[in-house]
């Protein structure tokens, strides 16, 4: 049996590489993937070349863990099957539905510490948000909403479309949030975000500036979530932030830049920029909490939250190509994207 690994040949090149079935070591398991998740995000950076020559791929996934160039594998949401274990692992592990922080591939070889074991009632095209929901939890988490404040969103991207509903879940006393796509505005009205909006209108945004003013006496939002990827919606979030207000910066923008307004607004209110990554753990929690904890939370999450309604395609791994190709030139029709390896 062939293995197929999605590889990033060059910018805008997505190649299939053929290989032989690998086989497990002496402590190693083989994991048949079922279904990975494309990241609309961090993998077009990589599709675009816009990651940036030499950084870190990935600092917290030791597969990854190396310096950015092309070819590679990239990738991080893969739900599959132990097929096969080496002779010191227990062979009560076979058949266990597992997720891996792991590349697009059909097989490949894991030691169990890498692998989170998957309850049985959960449905691997849920689990496959797993990456996608610690990510969610872990923008909670830094953003510390509080009951009563107002909290404004850009990017509704699934990792908007999922970090908007768990603050659904809370007693805010608004919640607004923004995207230029009209699907994924309809989907953030489906997880109960009561107002949602185009960025690309400004009598839109103006309309929100002067809802938020009617509803604090002061101009501006509590809380703000920056997750739309696109660097320019910065200034938009400083532009509805309130005094001593929070900016969640949940986006990784790699190469591209922006000019950003710091001027009276910003100075005058106080306004806190948070940089929110999910590799690692705020220093305030690492007492009590650690990323299995986090992850437990999120596994809960993807059960009461079934994200599997938000996945728009599915491709065979062979039409990787094509999957690519849709994120890039038709984003606007996507929500998630997922390979498929039956």
């Amino acid at each position: 049996m062939q293995r197929m690994s999605v590889i990033f040949a060059e910018p805008y090149r997505i190649e299939i590489d053929q290989s032989a079935k690998p086989a497990p070591g002496d402590e190693e398991v083989l994991i048949k993937t079922h279904i990975s998740a494309i990241s609309p995000g961090t993998e077009m950076l990589v599709y675009r070349g816009q990651l940036g020559a030499g950084i870190q791929t990935d600092t917290a996934i030791p597969e990854l863990a190396r310096p950015f160039g092309y070819p590679l594998a990239y990738g991080y949401a893969c739900v599959g099957q132990i097929v096969e274990v080496g002779q010191s692992i227990d062979t009560k592990w076979l058949g266990q539905n597992v997720f891996c922080f792991h590349p697009h591939e059909s097989h490949f070889i894991a030691r169990l510490e890498s692998l989170i074991s998957l309850p049985e009632d959960l449905d691997p095209a849920d689990a496959v948000f797993l990456a996608t929901m610690e990510t969610a939890v872990n923008f909670l988490m830094d953003g510390r909403p509080v009951i009563g404040e107002i909290v404004v969103l850009f990017g509704l991207g699934i990792v908007g479309l999922l970090t908007a509903a768990l603050l659904a879940r809370l007693p805010l006393n608004g919640l607004i949030a923004f995207d230029p796509y009209p699907l994924r505005r309809e989907k953030a009205k489906e997880v109960g975000i009561p107002l949602v909006l185009n960025p690309e209108r400004p009598e839109e945004f103006d309309e929100v500036i002067k809802n938020l003013k009617c509803h604090l006496g002061t101009p501006g939002a509590d809380l703000i979530y920056e997750l739309s990827g696109n660097p320019a919606a910065l200034n938009q979030a400083i532009a509805v932030a309130g005094f001593d207000s929070r900016i969640v910066v949940g986006s990784w923008y790699g190469t591209k830049k922006t000019d950003l307004n710091l001027g009276t607004s910003f100075h005058r209110n106080r306004i806190q920029l948070i940089s929110s990554q999910v590799s690692t753990l705020a220093p305030r929690f690492s007492s009590r909490w650690t990323k299995k904890r986090r992850i437990k939370v999120a596994l809960e999450m993807l059960r009461e939250l079934n994200p599997a309604r938000f996945i728009t395609h599915r491709f065979d791994v062979q039409q990787a190509k094509e999957a690519y190709h849709l994120l890039d030139q038709n984003p606007k029709e996507t929500v998630q994207v997922v390979l498929t390896y039956e």
